[in-house]
């Protein structure tokens, strides 16, 4: 989830009763956005490296793929690869130009 004020444990508190927010509170694990780029970009991506490298052909069954997936994820995390984000500041001042402010 992004860094935005209405995203923390304190809004339900805003919301909810007391008793209520602090339920939800604890039933929640929040994961915001890494600084540099988005955590479900970098899952989307994931993903698909993941059907172009492992899930590309036919698995007889369940069984199968649940071994060729944790076999393609240890090589995968062993490589320890890198995204290469290209969308620069420059990149988003132009296309996004509308959201921000003229100087």
């Amino acid at each position: 989830m992004d860094s935005l004020n209405t995203r923390r444990v304190a809004s339900l508190y805003k919301t909810f009763a007391a008793h209520e927010a602090r339920r939800l509170a604890e039933r929640l694990e929040i994961h915001y956005t890494p600084k540099h780029g988005s955590w479900l970009n970098m899952a989307e991506i994931e993903l698909s490296v993941l059907k172009g490298q492992c899930l590309d052909r036919r698995l007889a069954d369940m069984d199968t793929m649940q071994v060729e997936v944790a076999n393609w994820q240890h090589a995968r995390n062993n490589a320890t690869p890198k995204i290469d984000w290209q969308f620069t500041t420059a990149d988003a001042r132009i296309k996004l130009k509308r959201l921000y402010p003229k100087l």
